[in-house]
């Protein structure tokens, strides 16, 4: 799968969320990953919660584009979505 980014956008994702997107790509290959609608008006995105390459939980929003990925942002997931994420794979 090919991953795209802006390359500011992803500097200032690391800067404020401490989440490089190189390492984000790993929720997609995350078995227990929870996928969901992120309603948006300019264009279809959609928010993965999983694990990412260093094993932390994160949300990441991301749009197709072509045949690939458009990473938009990327940030450590919430308490409520930790707990949401645990049923699921206890389930």
């Amino acid at each position: 799968m090919d991953f795209e980014w802006d390359l500011g956008k992803a500097e200032g994702n690391r800067r404020k969320h401490g989440v490089d997107f190189a390492d984000a790509v790993g929720v997609f290959e995350d078995p227990y990953a929870l996928s969901l609608p992120d309603p948006f008006p300019a264009e279809e995105r959609v928010a993965t919660l999983g694990r990412d390459l260093l094993d932390r939980l994160i949300v990441v929003v991301w749009t197709w584009r072509g045949d690939g990925i458009r990473l938009i942002s990327a940030r450590r997931a919430t308490p409520r979505e930790r707990r949401r994420y645990a049923e699921d794979v206890d389930a």
